[in-house]
């Protein structure tokens, strides 16, 4: 039997950040035993070398392993050559985090990054959503080939699909193509941050076994909902997903979802898939 642990924290903000609320989480993931950390972006507010600095040291202070991805306010936010031509430099740096095609595999959860911040784009709002199929493609056949009875997770910063009622919205361009491909390749949970609040919603394509799985934040930039984080239990029948909240002094469970999970009918003597040598190691790079 499959099972296992994640702890799922996002939009952290240093800069606006929650203190308590930070150095709470810190105590609960050290408290909580887990098969992954996994950040999903916006671990600053504007870029600065200090809020940096600071993000960095709390993400290394976090159990490991751990696994970062990137939001549209790791950017350096003044330095235009900078958000230009590398971006990402900083994060990376701090983080000691790629900004593209990341991976956690392990036996029981498998977690593959894809970049949807962009440092500048062809719209007056550089903080909407930007996806790239080509490296949808490539992380969703890295995802396929996961081992078997392992979720399998997409980490990225916006959500491809939008969710009713939210504060506000991802506009990922491409977000719908990529969200189908992502279902069609049997990945379990596309995790995300960006709106500040926590949700749990099926993606309406192929068996809708497909999760879109939003975490709260830890900053003080909320929207209409505690500072939060989520906790996301599995087995071999059920994910669950439970928003904890910050009460004032303490995190506690808010909300929680059950998630019927997909069955995986591959065998391990034939998966990876054998029919495509290598295609699995090419998709690391």
């Amino acid at each position: 039997m499959t099972s296992g642990r994640l702890l799922q924290f996002s939009d952290i903000h240093f800069g606006v950040e929650h203190r308590d609320a930070c150095a709470a989480a810190l105590d609960y993931a050290h408290a909580t035993p887990s098969d992954l950390i996994l950040i999903t972006g916006d671990i600053t507010q504007k870029g600065y070398p200090d809020e940096f600095a600071a993000a960095g040291a709390w993400i290394q202070a976090m159990p490991q392993p751990r696994f970062v991805i990137v939001g549209n306010h790791d950017v350096p936010y003044w330095d235009v050559t900078a958000r230009l031509f590398w971006p990402w430099r900083a994060f990376e740096s701090a983080t000691g985090h790629p900004a593209h095609d990341g991976e956690f595999v392990s036996e029981s959860v498998m977690v593959r990054g894809v970049t949807t911040a962009r440092g500048w784009q062809a719209r007056v709002n550089w903080s909407k959503g930007v996806i790239d199929l080509d490296q949808t493609r490539r992380a969703a056949e890295a995802l396929r080939q996961a081992p078997v009875g392992a979720l399998r997770i997409l980490a990225c910063h916006h959500p491809l699909i939008e969710m009713i009622g939210s504060p506000m919205t991802g506009d990922v361009r491409r977000g719908d193509a990529a969200a189908a491909i992502f279902a069609e390749a049997g990945v379990d949970l596309i995790t995300t941050g960006h709106v500040h609040i926590p949700f749990a919603l099926p993606i309406d394509l192929s068996d809708r076994c497909s999760y879109a799985i939003g975490c709260g934040t830890l900053s003080h930039r909320e929207r209409g909902a505690p500072p939060s984080f989520n906790q996301i239990d599995w087995d071999d029948r059920t994910i669950t997903v439970t928003a904890m909240a910050w009460t004032g002094d303490r995190f506690e469970p808010h909300q929680t979802w059950h998630l019927p999970r997909r069955q995986d009918t591959r065998h391990r003597e034939t998966a990876p898939d054998p029919a495509v040598p290598g295609e699995r190691e090419a998709a690391a790079f």
